[in-house]
């Protein structure tokens, strides 16, 4: 994986600006520790950060590619999962290569294909091609947004980056957040609108979108959508497909030159990828599989089963782990370590995010890429096969809202008056769910439940996971760690998009679909194993910390939170250690302790951005 980043300008010569592009680069270093590479011409800056994985030697960027009298020049950051069978294709038709890398197969992909190369692409990708004869710039974005690519113009430039740092990193672009970035911040966050950056005039490319740039504008095209038809397989059929896509998606994302290990959580999505992993290993004699689990420091004492949380996680690792025979570190972090890193992980995502769940990751990825340089995570399986609440609650699921946000008027009530100029919060949060369903591709005539369950596997997929997906790339790559998420392949989640919910939701269980499918491959009591989230911290130190830390905050005269927050509200959630907010923040997770940090982490976001309130 690595960091990308660009500024075209077609009416300036841009080969003076070089110092700004590396100073854009720099900024994205963590992404790509491995090597750094430019490329100029009149026109385009292309600057590329290298994570080495696949063919250290052949996969340098940006990468040039001469074909006629034109020349192509790329700037990636992902994986292709189907290169081999691209590179066939693409030499049937008479093309040469130089390299074994991914990167050129893309380059070539575009050169053979044009604009419609990413309808061949399986993969995790953002990534931008230089036309030099046409003065063109392209740019593409995986299906699913697993991998981040934001952009702006400013005059007649159009700047490009992995993350917003680089982009605001540019002289030309200013730090500003309008309303509407408030509104992101305050009634959706750590969610976000498809598209939108947040800053003024900040732009993410879409999932599944490409952009084409050219002396005739900018022009945003979707190149793939979920399409609804009825499903004709048998209930054999399906989950023999299922376990298929599955067992395939994983074992094409095991490729790598490098050290690849698994995260396992003890749950069913990361013990399946794990327990495949592992057999992978014993077959194609790569060794030992390592794989790493997260806790905390006394969690054992202080946990409490809940409705969303049954059990603890520690004896399932041990379970799976003896059962697969796989290397197991077990690694795990104190209050002070978690607290401390909000800080980094604001700064690796570029705004607010999941709190406590965010720092932890950051960590985590730390701790592991000392031992590995790439790692397999189940997320995605929850939001495509039904694991959550809201799927088989009746009341969550026909909640008429984001059922993972219902607390927009309790939110709005933190903010000071009249902090979101000529925004309805309420009208802004139900705008965006109106949005997102008029554009879900329903099937005519179906059942009334049945397309409920559709809408809200779609809601999932375009929000939920869209944020969860985000949050593993910007605390993975801040630590040079690659995060692949094969339930994320898009084979999968068109197949599973026109299964029956009362298949998906087989043996009245959540994902007893997936549950169904897997069996043989994982021993039944942990196949069967009630679902459990990501693990948080439960010692009562943390909710400590956090409180006396916005505490401060709030106390502070010059904090810049005090010009968007209700200080008076926010002292009565102090005093009530949250209680008096009344629900979660957002998900399942984020209560109490994870609101004070939400909005720590704003405060922190402020400072360290210059943020600038218009």
């Amino acid at each position: 994986m690595c960091g990308i980043a660009g500024w075209i300008n077609l009416k300036e010569d841009l080969r003076q600006k070089e110092e700004i592009m590396n100073s854009m680069i720099k900024t994205l270093a963590n992404r790509g520790p491995d090597a750094s590479g430019t490329w100029f011409s009149p026109n385009a800056l292309l600057a590329h950060k290298r994570l080495i994985v696949v063919d250290p030697a052949g996969g340098s960027q940006p990468m040039t590619r001469q074909y006629g009298e034109n020349e192509y020049v790329i700037t990636y950051n992902g994986e292709l999962y189907n290169t081999v069978d691209l590179r066939q294709e693409l030499e049937a038709k008479g093309h040469i290569f130089r390299s074994n890398s991914d990167t050129e197969v893309l380059l070539v992909s575009y050169i053979e294909w044009g604009p419609t190369c990413v309808e061949y692409l399986n993969g995790i990708y953002a990534f931008a091609i230089w036309s030099e004869k046409d003065r063109s710039l392209f740019m593409a974005r995986d299906r699913f947004g697993v991998k981040p690519l934001f952009y702006t113009s400013s005059g007649d430039s159009l700047i490009f980056a992995s993350e917003l740092k680089a982009i605001l990193s540019n002289p030309l672009i200013k730090h500003e957040v309008a309303s509407d970035g408030l509104a992101e911040i305050f009634t959706l966050g750590p969610a976000r609108t498809p598209g939108h950056g947040v800053f003024k005039n900040i732009y993410e490319v879409k999932p599944a979108h490409c952009i084409l740039f050219d002396v005739n504008g900018l022009h945003d095209r979707k190149y793939w959508a979920l399409e609804s038809k009825p499903h004709t397989d048998s209930l054999d059929t399906t989950i023999d497909k299922v376990r298929e896509l599955v067992l395939d998606a994983i074992n094409r994302q095991l490729v790598a030159d490098v050290p690849i290990c698994t995260f396992l959580s003890g749950g069913l999505d990361s013990s399946i990828i794990s327990a495949v992993a592992a057999n992978s290993f014993k077959n194609n004699g790569k060794g030992q599989l390592h794989t790493f689990s997260i806790d905390y420091v006394d969690n054992d004492a202080y946990f409490k089963p809940s409705l969303f949380q049954p059990n603890s996680d520690a004896p399932w690792v041990k379970r799976l782990s003896d059962e697969i025979n796989s290397c197991h570190h077990y690694i795990e972090f104190d209050t002070p370590n978690v607290v401390d890193a909000l800080t980094d992980a604001v700064k690796a995502r570029d705004l607010p995010g999941m709190a406590d769940i965010d720092s932890s990751l950051w960590l985590f990825c730390k701790e592991v890429k000392k031992h590995a340089v790439v790692a397999l995570s189940g997320e995605c399986a929850d939001e495509i096969f039904g694991g959550y609440p809201w799927f088989y609650n009746p009341e969550m699921l026909n909640s008429n809202t984001f059922p993972w946000s219902r607390s927009v008027k309790e939110r709005i009530c933190i903010l000071a008056p009249g902090i979101l100029q000529n925004i309805d919060g309420e009208e802004y949060v139900k705008q965006r769910y109106i949005e997102t369903l008029a554009e879900a591709p329903v099937l005519a005539q179906e059942e009334k439940h049945e397309k409920r369950t559709r809408e809200m596997m779609y809601l999932n997929i375009v929000w939920f996971m869209a944020t969860l997906l985000d949050r593993k790339d910007r605390m993975s790559m801040a630590t040079g760690l690659e995060v692949r998420v094969p339930f994320c392949d898009h084979r999968i989640v068109e197949y599973l998009w026109n299964v029956p919910w009362e298949v998906k939701y087989l043996d009245q269980r959540e994902k007893g679909l997936l549950r169904r499918a897997m069996k043989g491959i994982l021993p039944d009591d942990v196949l069967f194993r009630k679902k459990s989230p990501y693990p948080k911290t439960h010692n009562p130190a943390y909710l400590g910390a956090v409180k006396n830390w916005l505490q401060k905050i709030i106390d502070d005269p010059s904090s810049p939170l005090l010009q968007v927050i209700n200080r008076k509200r926010i002292q009565e959630i102090i005093d009530t250690d949250g209680a008096a907010f009344g629900v979660p923040w957002y998900g399942q997770l984020m209560t109490g302790p994870q609101l004070f940090a939400y909005l720590i982490q704003v405060d922190i976001w402020m400072r360290e951005y210059k943020v600038s309130i218009i």
